[in-house]
């Protein structure tokens, strides 16, 4: 079996460990934790073709470092973030449901109830470092509608899988699914 894939992303190569999801199925691991300039050059990237926005929101954990670095190089000061679990300082949560390909079991996504008072009536957008199945993207949308932001772009650095055919979200590459064997499905 084939042990990495080489991708080219925000002027970058890096070679992502080939993970396999089931004895069918893989995916390559792309993790932008402790890759400084990979976050900064994806940030840079994403920036330069998102719409305008007011707020970005994005899901913990991987997509973290993106949203701050892409805040920072706004010049702005808050970003937005779905938690996974309710911390001890949240009141008035909103939460829904989501199934990634990532994770093994069903997880919750929280916001804040001041967050959502903060985005309420803003244009958001949504970010997160690689779409594939699309349900996490789904479950922020649904946080940021109840409540009450305007989502004006949904990006990514890579799309997996079936999103790389989406016309509603924007990324900078694309990034294959793998057979048993490491080789990329078309």
């Amino acid at each position: 079996m084939k042990e990495f894939y080489r991708i080219n992303v925000a002027g970058l190569e890096r070679d992502l460990p080939i993970c396999p999801l089931n004895d069918k199925l893989c995916i390559a691991g792309f993790v932008i934790f402790g890759d400084v300039e990979l976050t900064v050059n994806s940030a840079r990237d994403l920036l330069a073709i998102a719409p305008k926005h007011d707020v970005i929101i994005t899901a913990e954990s991987k997509g973290i470092p993106l949203a701050h670095e892409m805040a920072r190089q706004e010049g702005v000061n808050r970003y937005l973030l779905a938690r996974k679990s309710v911390k001890l300082y949240m009141k008035d949560v909103f939460s829904t449901e989501v199934d990634s390909i990532t994770t093994d079991h069903r997880q919750t996504l929280y916001i804040d109830g001041a967050d959502a008072e903060y985005m309420k009536g803003k244009d958001v957008l949504i970010v997160d470092d690689v779409i594939s199945t699309g349900e996490s993207l789904k479950a922020l949308e649904t946080l940021v509608t109840k409540a009450g932001g305007n989502i004006v772009g949904k990006m990514a650095i890579l799309a997996e899988g079936d999103a790389i055919e989406r016309k509603d979200i924007k990324f900078l590459q694309t990034l294959p699914l793998f057979d048993s064997e490491g080789n990329p499905l078309k």
